[in-house]
């Protein structure tokens, strides 16, 4: 493990600048961010080795929130003490909020023009065949034994009974932990579950008319529990926006992956999105808050204990637990959201294409999904 004594607050110019360079190019998800990250740090700066860096993004499986920011907060630490880890989160957020900000409101002023609508009826099938290969290719990894399979699997059923997707997620990963670990039960070994089962005691939400507060805190929430792919965040903001809360439709939750899906930077500025649909720019704003702000406490909270947590075989367990589940209720949104995107042959097809494209030719997703949104101009100048 790399040696977290704090650095010397130097180069936070050039820090800025990377990860604003990187907020604005940084294309194709979580997977690409890293590898660009890779390449700048490592590669070409030499800021850090390649032993570091395979550290650092162990220790953001460790931790819930965006991996692709956390990485970027943890080097901005390596390189620049307490300041270059606020620099560094922020520059590589910010132009990512800024551009879907910018989509919002031409979303929510021309949304429901021809074009636009023409744009998203291409957009949406492929995003749906970019969230099945990202889960196809996250499953090959998690699923390291036939329990975790067999736990995937329950909950993604047990989410069409409505069951609370906070619960499912810790109940999965309590059971793999217990299981894994039945023959290495000590009482002295149990002080090293200290985190993340907190998040049980988290209260489930009820329908509520819309409220700031309750908006932030709702994104603090999901910010606060979510392990596994960006992706993943989908299937906790259906759960709270669109069937507790009922402030979204399923239209509008897809549109909002779309936006997050082509535009660069980290996709949880979908969140910016959906707050910019429901409460404006102070909502915008908010969400945006919510949904970071425990990435930059979880950072600076387990750099200390990371060398703790990795050595647990019970949090490791755990953690496995948890990013199954994490999958299972993606897998389940997914099913929910194709039903409000592939609504004719031709979106079909489109979903099928696009799967093969990225399955069988590994095309980047973002000409993708610029295909996709010449398919629904085409269809338009065509009718």
């Amino acid at each position: 493990m790399p040696h977290y004594s704090l650095p010397p607050p130097h180069g936070l110019i050039d820090l800025a600048l990377l990860f604003l360079k990187l907020g604005f190019t940084a294309f194709g998800g979580p997977a690409a961010h890293i590898s660009m990250l890779h390449n700048e740090v490592v590669q070409q700066r030499k800021w850090i080795d390649d032993r570091q860096f395979l550290d650092l993004l162990g220790a953001t499986n460790l931790i819930p929130g965006p991996n692709s920011t956390e990485m970027c907060i943890h080097i901005g630490f390596l390189r620049a003490g307490w300041a270059g880890l606020i620099v560094a989160g922020l520059c590589f957020i910010l132009p990512a909020t800024l551009i879907v900000l910018a989509f919002a409101w031409i979303y929510v002023h021309y949304g429901s023009t021809p074009a636009a609508s023409s744009l998203l009826y291409g957009i949406k099938p492929v995003i749906i065949a970019i969230i099945l290969q990202a889960l196809w290719d996250l499953s090959r990894k998690a699923v390291k034994s036939p329990l975790i399979a067999i736990v995937g699997v329950a909950v993604f059923g047990l989410y069409f009974l409505k069951t609370n997707e906070v619960i499912l997620m810790f109940i999965g990963g309590i059971i793999v932990m217990v299981v894994e670990n039945l023959k290495r039960v000590r009482q002295a070994e149990l002080k090293s579950i200290f985190f993340p089962l907190s998040a049980m005691s988290l209260p489930a939400l009820a329908s509520a008319p819309f409220s700031f507060p309750l908006l932030f805190l709702t994104f603090l929430k999901i910010g606060s529990i979510l392990y596994g792919s960006g992706y993943v965040l989908f299937a906790f903001m259906r759960a709270d926006f669109v069937e507790r809360l009922g402030w979204l439709t399923d239209q509008q939750l897809i549109d909002a992956i779309a936006v997050g899906q082509f535009t660069p930077g980290p996709l949880f500025t979908s969140a910016t999105f959906v707050g910019y649909l429901l409460g404006g720019l102070p909502g915008a704003l908010l969400a945006t808050l919510g949904i970071f702000l425990p990435a930059f406490i979880f950072v600076a909270i387990s750099i200390p204990l990371i060398p703790r947590m990795r050595r647990s075989p019970w949090v490791s367990s755990l953690l496995d637990g948890v990013i199954i589940a994490s999958l299972g209720l993606m897998a389940a949104v997914t099913v929910e959201l194709a039903r409000a995107a592939l609504v004719d042959p031709l979106t079909i097809l489109l979903a099928i294409a696009a799967l093969v494209l990225l399955l069988r030719f590994k095309l980047n997703a973002t000409w993708l999904v610029l295909g996709g949104a010449l398919v629904g101009l085409v269809r338009l100048l065509s009718q």
